[in-house]
């Protein structure tokens, strides 16, 4: 099977300091390829690059050398549209749920943002609303909440609910479950195995939890001092 997501030989290097700049190798020429219907597990120490890998394959940052390959082409290539068309076919789903949501809208105004930025009439939105809710098993009645009155759990439900209503290709999960306890992890990785079955979509999964990558993955990678190397 086909590639969907590639990063080929790609590095990161982060500068710090102000005046005197020191660099910072976090990523080097690492490669990897996700593709439809499958999980790749990523592991590593905490600031092994994990989230830093994850954020460049969705196009939030830039590599410093190498490059991102979306279905054969280099997204630093692509035009306009063809980068925004990528830019919704790879979601990334943070560690924090309900810090990605904005504190002060509720949940209904969260999934109508993004209901409104592609363009679905607003005589649907209701309709894809309550729809979007089932497909991550969430009540109506959580609408009219904000992300700190609702659980963790929920929190990244509706996170997931959010990148799905752009019917993505790939998910990046950066710590899906770490947050949650083990019962709500169970039930949240039960629903991303049930979506990819239905959607075929292909996950990277970020975590630093053996048992859930077990649980997710075909196959598993650990990042350490920024080399990938496959795990056994």
């Amino acid at each position: 099977m086909l590639a969907i997501l590639k990063a080929a030989q790609v590095s990161k290097i982060h500068e710090q300091g102000l005046i005197f700049k020191k660099q910072r190798r976090v990523l080097a020429n690492v490669s990897l390829e996700l593709e439809e219907g499958r999980t790749i597990g990523l592991m590593g120490n905490s600031g092994s690059g994990k989230t830093t890998l994850g954020k460049i394959l969705a196009g939030l940052e830039k590599p410093s050398a190498g490059s991102v390959i979306y279905q054969g082409k280099d997204i630093s290539r692509l035009c306009a549209k063809e980068f925004l068309e990528f830019r919704r076919a790879v979601q990334m789903v943070f560690q924090d749920p309900e810090g990605s949501l904005n504190p002060r809208k509720s949940i209904e105004r969260s999934i109508h943002d993004v209901l409104s930025l592609i363009k679905i009439p607003k005589r649907e939105w209701k309709e894809r609303t309550l729809d979007i809710l089932e497909t991550v098993g969430l009540s109506e009645e959580l609408l009219c909440r904000n992300p700190c009155q609702i659980s963790g759990g929920q929190n990244q439900r509706v996170a997931l609910a959010r990148a799905l209503l752009l019917n993505p290709k790939v998910v990046i999960l950066d710590e899906p479950t770490s947050a949650l306890d083990i019962s709500v992890q169970a039930q949240v990785l039960n629903l991303l195995k049930n979506l990819q079955k239905n959607r075929g979509l292909g996950y990277l999964l970020i975590s630093h939890q053996p048992e859930v990558v077990r649980f997710m993955a075909q196959e598993v990678f650990v990042l350490n001092n920024g080399c990938l190397t496959k795990s056994n």
